[in-house]
Parts: structure tokens; sequence; C-alpha cells
């Protein structure tokens, strides 16, 4: 475009490359674009339009040269820059992304200038409001290709700050600030998900690998302390992912083979482009290669995520929503095994499960007004069980076959249970001029839950020097209702200080107990780069049902209630450079804590999938403190390279019934990550992960009573008072573009645990030798894959 002036204007819109200090809480769906107009000496300039090509959407920035468009549907936006008296120049697309702010800088150049052409880079996604601490962003690439994750989201959220590997690589547990993986929230395009993950049970957040097929992520929020008010109460954290759409424009696959099986993508446009649909289906594949792999068993998995969007008007948008997971193994005792002091192999252990969650949106725009979000959903998991303890009566003959063994042993434990979660919710996002932001809703949930377990025989539990602990048999089904309601409001006092404030209540039906929990945050903008941030605020949870359900007494358990406080300093730099530095406390109260075994806390039990450990009679009385502190660096280059590196320094500390503050099961003093990708051209990128964490305390046994009996019974004065050797892994990966007749073809190769190092996973009692054994964790492990496009 020729300008009319003699001379030319050059206009460069330039758009931040990383992201800035963290994300939203997407409670309605849409995003923004905002931004800075500045001369070319950096002098804010007032009175510029900046408008949406195709729209009537307009801004004016004001008298510091700021601008805003918010409540923008998700997709690429052009946007009309006009200077006074100039005439308009269009940019090249913006991305909006659900739940975030794209931070744009806009810079009118001198008079002189001779040169036209816009330039627009990746946009940086600026921190909302209302979101002031302790948050991340993640980004697709990241998990799909980065080493270690196994394009696991969950598995990438491990090298985050606080948050810690579990005590088995094959698990993805999330253990965040010292807190139990229990104590974490998951929410895929507004649906909440009980669990995400595959092989799990009625008493877990993990499980082995992800039902979300990285290829479907848009984004991830992770949140992990002070977080605002809309989320339904967790004590730890918040899982928040964004779910892509489907290509609006034409028909097109994607086929992938790597850790969670063989799968394919398909996606395309519905009726002319005014919606979309995608759909992923997987399939492990070591099954059809062979009957073990090891562990008596080959575990096998079908997952299924499918997500439409239709645009039924200007104003309105809806959206559909599933994940299936469909998963079974055998693990245990086999007539040739690799290791028979395992105590795997003193068992025979049958697990099939089933989940599914479904939920449908409808979203309504009310132009500059705000915007209004109402789902429902349903979400539907059953377990089925069996386990066997094959020296439960003594140590078999060697000549007897294992198979005769198997038959000839009863169940010592037994489970077959579904639960079912229906949920209504609706979020309001308004904009007042006193206020400024106003966010309220509510929700209502039925539960529909029905247990059949049996323990005939009893635990026997290592905190008790009598075996045969807590024999069940139940058998019930029922109903329970929770209901819950929020308000919050955030507000400019000054210009450089904007505070949220705001809080929820919590009604639980089936315990009779109703929980009001503050919020407020604030921050302050020191300079342009520096900000300082705080927050503060009460959550509640209650306990899961199997637990309330499990024992008569365990109907009187209160929720239980973490007090969290933040605050600390952050940097944005320039080529995508973030800085960040916070303090952290939590203080647990009210956690469920055994009544038979005094220093027992469920905090400290935590997840697991053998569920026979952790049902015994509770009451709430359990405390406990976390605090810390964490240093994050992270810096982002476009699409060619990223790394984060981060160090936390913490204590856990919980107590029973005793009253006596114990490091926790999840104290790791210290934890170190560095990950970090590159892609160096087209065809060739590589990516790498290191992990540190200072060992994590266990119990050891009391060698008198566990040899009398032969089997492990702890030393109680001595409870966590032990620690493991550290954990160290270092895994690597590198990625091959391929172009096949005009497509890409992406194999990758890489290893876990490059340096071979056996990592201790626990401390058990073997029963055939009658003595201690310090378990390990795999040692290298091999992974390839490739991803093919079409």
């Amino acid at each position: 475009m020729r300008l009319s002036r003699p001379a030319r204007i050059l206009l460069s819109l330039v758009i931040l490359c990383a992201p800035a200090a963290a994300v939203a809480q997407n409670t309605a769906g849409v995003g923004t674009i905002a931004g800075m107009v500045r001369d070319a000496d950096g002098t804010p300039v007032g009175g510029v339009r900046v408008c949406l090509v195709g729209s009537e959407r307009c801004a004016a920035s004001g008298t510091t040269g700021s601008f805003e468009i918010a409540e923008l549907r998700p997709s690429s936006y052009q946007l009309l820059i006009e200077p006074a008296g100039q005439p308009p120049i269009a940019s090249d697309p913006v991305e909006v992304r659900a739940g975030y702010t794209a931070q744009v800088e806009v810079t009118l150049p001198k008079l002189e200038a001779v040169q036209q052409t816009i330039t627009v880079t990746a946009p940086a996604l600026r921190l909302p409001e209302e979101v002031k601490s302790s948050a991340q962003v993640i980004l697709p690439g990241e998990v799909f290709s980065s080493a270690g994750a196994l394009q696991d989201v969950s598995r990438y959220v491990q090298a985050l700050p606080g948050v810690a590997i579990g005590s088995d690589d094959f698990r993805n547990d999330l253990i965040v600030r010292g807190g139990s993986p229990l104590e974490n929230l998951f929410i895929v395009d507004n649906v909440e998900i009980p669990n995400i993950n595959t092989f799990a049970n009625a008493a877990s957040a993990g499980g082995s690998y992800s039902i979300l097929d990285a290829a479907l992520l848009q984004d991830v929020t992770f949140l992990t302390g002070g977080y605002p008010a809309p989320y339904i109460n967790r004590t730890s954290s918040v899982m928040q992912i964004t779910q892509r759409e489907g290509s609006r424009t034409r028909l097109q696959g994607r086929a992938t083979v790597g850790f969670a099986g063989a799968g394919f993508v398909g996606e395309g446009p519905i009726r002319g482009g005014k919606g979309s649909w995608v759909v992923s289906m997987r399939r492990s594949f070591l099954d059809l290669f062979t009957d073990d792999v090891g562990i008596g068993g080959v575990p096998v998995s079908y997952t299924f995520n499918a997500k439409g969007v239709y645009d039924l008007s200007p104003a309105d948008r809806v959206w559909i929503v599933n994940l299936t997971g469909r998963d079974s193994i055998r693990l245990g005792a086999t007539q040739d095994v690799a290791d028979p002091t395992s105590e795997l192999n003193n068992f025979d252990i049958r697990y099939e499960g089933w989940r599914s969650a479904t939920g449908l949106n409808w979203q309504r725009l009310f132009g500059a007004r705000g915007v209004g979000l109402l789902g429902v959903s349903y979400s539907d998991a059953s377990t089925t069980s069996a386990v066997k303890d094959l020296l439960a009566f003594g140590i078999p003959p060697p000549d007897v076959p294992i198979d005769d063994v198997i038959v000839a042993t009863p169940a010592s434990f037994g489970e077959q249970s579904r639960e079912q979660e229906t949920t209504l919710k609706y979020d309001l996002t308004s904009y007042a001029p006193v206020l400024h932001k106003i966010q309220a809703g509510g929700s209502v949930k039925q539960f529909r839950l029905t247990y059949d377990i049996a323990q005939p025989y009893g635990y026997d539990s290592p905190y008790s020097p009598v075996p045969n602990q807590n024999p069940i048999t139940l058998k019930t089904a029922f109903t329970a209702w929770q209901s819950s309601a929020y308000l919050q409001a955030t507000e400019d006092l000054t210009r450089r200080l904007n505070v949220t404030w705001g809080a929820r209540v919590d009604h639980y039906q089936y315990i009779s107990q109703t929980r009001v929990s503050p919020r407020l945050a604030g921050s302050v903008q020191i300079t342009d780069r520096v900000a300082w941030k705080a927050s503060a605020g009460v959550y509640y949870q209650q306990p899961f049902f199997v637990f309330l359900a499990a024992f008569p007494e365990n109907g009187a358990t209160r929720p239980f209630r973490a007090d969290h406080v933040v605050t600390g300093l952050a940097f944005s730099g320039s080529g995508g450079l973030r800085l960040t530095a916070e303090v952290f406390v939590k203080h647990y109260r009210d956690y469920p804590v055994s009544t038979q075994y005094p220093s027992v806390s469920l905090a400290n039990v935590g997840d697991t999938f053998n569920v026979r450990e952790i049902l015994f009679p509770t009451t709430s009385a359990g405390r406990g403190r976390v605090r810390g502190v964490e240093f994050y660096a992270e810096r982002r280059t476009g699409d060619r390279w990223f790394g984060q590196a981060n160090l936390s320094i913490s204590q856990t500390q919980h107590a029973g019934l005793d009253g006596v503050l114990r490091p926790g099961s999840f104290d790791y003093p210290l934890i170190a990550n560095v990950v970090g990708g590159h892609r160096f051209n087209r065809k060739w990128e590589a990516s790498t992960r290191i992990s540190y964490l200072s060992g994590r305390p266990y119990t050891p046994f009391d060698l008198a009573a566990s040899t009398a009996q032969n089997r492990g019974i702890y030393n109680l004065a001595q409870v966590n008072a032990a620690r493991a050797p550290d954990y160290f892994r270092w895994d690597v990966r590198v990625d091959r573009t391929f172009t096949v007749r005009g497509q890409a073809v992406i194999v990758f190769a890489g290893a876990q645990n490059l340096t071979n190092r056996r990592n201790w996973s626990g401390y058990s009692w073997d029963r055939r030798a009658n003595g201690p054994r310090f378990d390990e964790q795999l040692g290298l492990f091999p992974v390839l894959g490739i991803d093919w496009r079409f």
C-alpha cells in the first residue's frame, strides 16, 4: 500500500514471541488481543484505532498507548491499524487462544521511513488479570516432541516447578508442592474429568499414560497454587486442557505409533466451514507380539477422543467432546519368571477398566458486555479387579505348577465398582464500570455410585503388628449431590496495582457439610518488565467416595482444607525470556487419618494401584504443612527452540492422629529439572530432559517383628525417618522429518534413563527369603515412534 503523504510510513507490528508469565483460567472459552501503541522513540501514542478486519470490533489506544479487544473466540484475526490522519494498514494474522491474552506491540515509525511492510511474529501469551501466580502454559509441540514426556501431558508436567516424579517411572502421577496425587483437578474443554489416565481405579488420579492424544492438544494451563475462585476445589493443582478444533477447510488425517500404541487422527469441516470435527483412536500393540513383557502379562488399552464445534450464529457456538479409555492387564506370577524374589511374582492380579466422559457446551457472546458458557457433562468409570496372594497360606511347594497354585488360591481382594457423574454448570464473565471484570457461576453435580468390594481376609498392614486387619464386605449403591457457586471481581486500584478478590461456596450433601472458600490476589507492576505478585486462598476437598463408604465411621469425615499463600517476583525479558521466583506455604487441616494406626495420614498414602492398602477407618484429625521456594527460567524462540530450568527447595510434613509432624511421603527437599529442544532445520529436531530429586522418605522395617511373621512390619518409632537414594534421570530424543508424496512423515527415536541408573522404587519384604528388599526402577528404556500427516 502506498500512502498519500510524500514519505511512506513504516508501521511494524511486533508481537513478542515467547509466552509471558503464564496463563488464564478458561471459564468462558474466549480470548483477548491487547497491546501497546508507541512511536519510533518508544513514547506511548493515544488515539490510534485498532480494529479486526471484517468486523466492527475496534478499540482506541488510550493516553498510555494501551488497547484491548476482549471476548474473542479462538481463531486467527487480522488487525487494521489506523493512525490519526493516515490510511489504515492490515497486519498479518494474530492467533487468539481460549483463555489467553495475545499481547502485541505496535510501533509507529518516523515519517521519513520508507519501508511499508508489516512484520508479525507469534504472539506472547500474557498473564490474565485474575491469575496472579503459580501458573504455566504448555504448548502442544512441547508435549508431543519433548524427551521423557512420551507424548503424555502429565509426564511433561512432571518437569515443571514444584512437581515431582512419583516412585514409579511407568506411572504419571502428579505430586504438586508436596501434595498427594489425589489432590489434582483435570478439566478438558470445560468438562471436569475425574481421571484422564489409563489403568486407573476408583481411588486414583494417576495412571500409566494419558487417554488424551497429544496430537489433539491446543494448549494446557497448569496452576499449582493460589488459583482463583471459579475452579471447583482441589487442594494442590488444576490442569486445564483445551483441545484444538478440526480443520474447517478440508479432510485430513494423521497416523502415529508411539509409547501409547498405534493411532489415527481424522478431521474435517462441517457445513462448509461453519464447524469442524476431529477424532482420535489409539490401541496398544504389544499384545500382538508377546503375552508377557516381564510382569506376568501385557497391558492392553484402547482410547478414543473426539471434538466437534459448530457456530450457530455470530454470537452462539456449541461444542461437544468425548474422552474414552478401556484397558486391561494381568500381573503376577508365571511359570518362568526373571526375578522370583520380586513381590509382584507372589500375586495373581487381574484388572479391567473403563472410563468415559462426554460434555456439551453452549457459548453465548453478549458483545462488549461479556460472555456466558453453559455446560452439561456426564462421566462413567468402572473397575473390575481381583487379587490373589499366592503366599497368604504359606509358600507353595516348588514342584507344584504355578497355574495350579493360582487356581487353588482364593481371592484376597475383589472389586466391581462404577462411578457415574452428571454436571450442570454455568459461567458468566461481564464487565462493569466500577469492578471492571466480574465472573460468577455455579454448578450442580449428581453422583451415582456402586461399590462391590470384598477383602475377606483383611490386609496385612505394615503399620500393624497384628495381621489380617480390616476385612471388608462392601456392597452398596447410592446417589450423592454436590452444589457450588462463586463470585469473583478483578479491578485496577491504581495504574500499577491490580487486585482480584472472590469466594466460592460448596455444599457436600453426602457428608452434610458446607464450606466457604475466600480468595485474594494482587499484582504490582514495579517496572515494565518486573512485577510483584501474591495470592492467598482457602481450598477444600471431599475425600473420594470409596473412602467414605468403606467403613461406617468414615461417613463422618469432613472435607479437608489447605490454606495457600504464594508470593514472588516475575521478570519478562526480550527474546522470550521469563524468570520467576516464588515462595509458597500450604497448611493442611482436617485431613483423613487412620483411627487404628496413629502415625498414618491419607496424605502420605497417596495414589496407588493397590486399593487394599488405603482402605481403613478414618477421622478428620490430620494436619500438615508444606513450605518452599521455586526458581524458574524459560525461553522460547518461536518454533526454533525452547528451554526451561527450575529448582524447588521445600519441606513437607504431615501428622496422623498422634499429632506428630513427620516428613511426608512426598517430601522431596530438592527438585531440579532442565528441559530443552531445538529445531536445527526442517528435517532435524532434538530434545533432552534431565531430572534430579533428593531421596524421598521411607519407614524402615522392625526386623525382629517382620522376621517373626515373615512379612514387612514397620518400625513405628522411625516413621518416614529414613531416606532413599537420590533420583536422577536423563532422557533424549531425536526427530527426523521426511517428505513422502508431499506429506510430512516424522520418525523419532530416543531413550529414557540414558545413563541406565537403577533408581530406587520402593522398600518391600521378600517373603520367600524372609528379609528386606530394596526395589529398583527400570534402567535404560528405548523409545521409537512415527508420525505421518496426510
